[in-house]
């Protein structure tokens, strides 16, 4: 970036920041916010109030008011980014990511701290945990939303939740009940998903899935190896029949599943034991290219009907896919989605390109941690944590703006990021969408054990890593109008 690059970033940070005047009610509460976007959009070490209070020259205590008890509306701003995302971004084929992350702290005295999982340091820790939506297509991603999860302890210790502002309409809510309440919010400012991703923790909950059908959401998301359904259509008796009318006792309940019908069984028992699945044959795509080279995963899919946790019935038509790294082949991944392939035009590869987008979101962390002080604050208080979390949202989002600006001046035929999860910089394979790789084409999978078929699987040669020669192929996704590549 030269001078005249940067000048206009300046210029560009003060229009950006106007947008978000009427949730303040006074100019010194405005030029506040533009101080804490200018510490956390700095070189500063430490991003927290203290230095980037210094840096500017005024008191800390100034910035410590204006986060914890100063008269601003942190909710209207937050509401304010996900209505500029709705019109400045939205794309009919842009995804949301469910994802949570957890920043360490020490003592017992900071809103929400336990000792619980924390993704950061990657084990149990002493952390607050924060649920987050993001917002992904292409190059670009932001999150859209962020609320901490306050444990059941802190929910029902009255003294704690006094010294922490803990407002008296919050109560104890479950991970997977703030993500819906976030996509609902989210929705209502205008926000459109094509599809949602999570990972298994939210994939498990039943209420969850349940929660993302009745808001009309699309979802391919990660569920565990243990979850239950059917790969058939199973009988449900609706009400008895005359002849159970006549009998004496206890009544059944209905409806109910009929007699004969099989019980449903695990996904990783389906994958192995199932003859739907045992005469599929794996189909490599190309995921994404990795920092260490191609990312390719094997797959196999099937229609599949969930149980129900409440009434145990099977629900609608699903689909299943398994999934296993080529190079790993003991890392198996089962991923389910309220869309069925070939039901318009969704695609076995637009699935999978969903599915395995949750990097996107990492990104988001990982920018924000490291880039702008995410996890620097040094607040105790509810709502000091909640308009931090808003503010990094804020100059995350104008980072991205930036960014995306400079990729469209330097290149006006936009190229996407390959590893930025596109549906189109994913397309090298002989269907839309992700590389879809034959059977002969020249993958290592190394020498271990097929864990999901009854036989060996023979090692394969590993793939050059000059790019092979490809020509167009035939069939082409209605949606896309880029050049479709199959190996030969």
């Amino acid at each position: 970036m030269d001078a005249k690059t940067i000048k206009n970033t300046g210029r560009k940070l003060r229009t950006f920041l106007a947008e978000f005047n009427d949730c303040f009610s006074r100019s010194d509460q405005r030029a506040h916010l533009q101080t804490y976007v200018n510490g956390q959009l700095s070189d500063l070490e430490r991003k927290s109030i203290e230095p980037i209070a210094l840096a500017a020259n005024i008191p800390p205590r100034t910035l410590q008011y204006f986060l914890s008890t100063a008269p601003w509306d942190g909710p209207r701003l937050r509401d304010r980014l996900e209505w500029m995302v709705a019109r400045d971004h939205s794309h009919p084929r842009a995804i949301g990511i469910i994802d949570e992350s957890g920043n360490p702290k020490k003592g017992k005295h900071t809103c929400a701290v336990q000792r619980q999982w924390c993704g950061n340091t990657g084990k149990v820790d002493n952390c607050v945990v924060a649920v987050h939506l993001a917002y992904a297509f292409n190059d670009f991603q932001c999150l859209l939303d962020s609320d901490l999860f306050l444990p059941k302890d802190w929910a029902d210790d009255l003294d704690r939740r006094k010294d922490a502002g803990i407002p008296q309409e919050v109560v104890y809510r479950k991970k997977a009940d703030i993500a819906l309440e976030q996509l609902s919010r989210a929705i209502r400012n205008g926000i459109r998903f094509s599809a949602l991703t999570f990972d298994e923790f939210y994939g498990r909950d039943g209420e969850f899935l349940d929660g993302l059908e009745s808001l009309g959401q699309d979802y391919v998301g990660e569920v565990p190896s243990d979850f239950t359904g059917w790969l058939h259509e199973v009988q449900v008796l609706q009400k008895p029949t005359p002849a159970q009318r006549r009998k004496r006792g206890r009544k059944k309940h209905f409806p109910r599943l009929a007699a004969k019908a099989l019980p449903a069984c695990e996904v990783r028992n389906l994958a192995v034991y199932s003859r739907l699945f045992q005469k599929q044959k794996w189909q490599r795509f190309h995921v994404k290219d990795g920092e260490k080279g191609p990312v390719v995963w094997e797959v196999k899919h099937a229609r599949f009907y969930r149980k129900h946790q409440q009434d145990e019935l099977p629900g609608p038509p699903h689909t299943l896919i398994v999934a296993r790294n080529v190079l790993d082949p003991g890392e198996v991944k089962y991923f389910l989605s309220n869309r069925l392939v070939g039901s318009g035009d969704v695609t076995l590869e637009w699935l999978l390109w969903v599915a395995f987008s949750r990097f996107s979101v990492e990104r988001c962390f990982e920018l924000g941690k490291r880039e702008l002080g995410m996890d620097h604050f040094e607040v105790r208080c509810w709502q000091a944590i909640h308009r931090h979390l808003y503010v990094s949202q804020l100059s995350q989002l104008f980072c991205a703006r930036v960014h995306q600006d400079l990729r469209e001046k330097n290149d006006r035929q936009f190229v996407p990021y390959r590893r930025a999860g596109s549906h189109r910089s994913l397309c090298v394979g002989n269907r839309s969408g992700l590389a879809f790789f034959g059977k002969n084409d020249l993958i290592s999978t190394g020498s271990q054990i097929d864990k999901l078929l009854s036989t060996p699987q023979p090692a394969r040669k590993k793939i050059p890593s000059q790019k092979a020669a490809w020509s167009p192929a035939k069939n082409r996704h209605k949606n896309q109008s880029v050049e479709l590549l199959y190996t030969s």
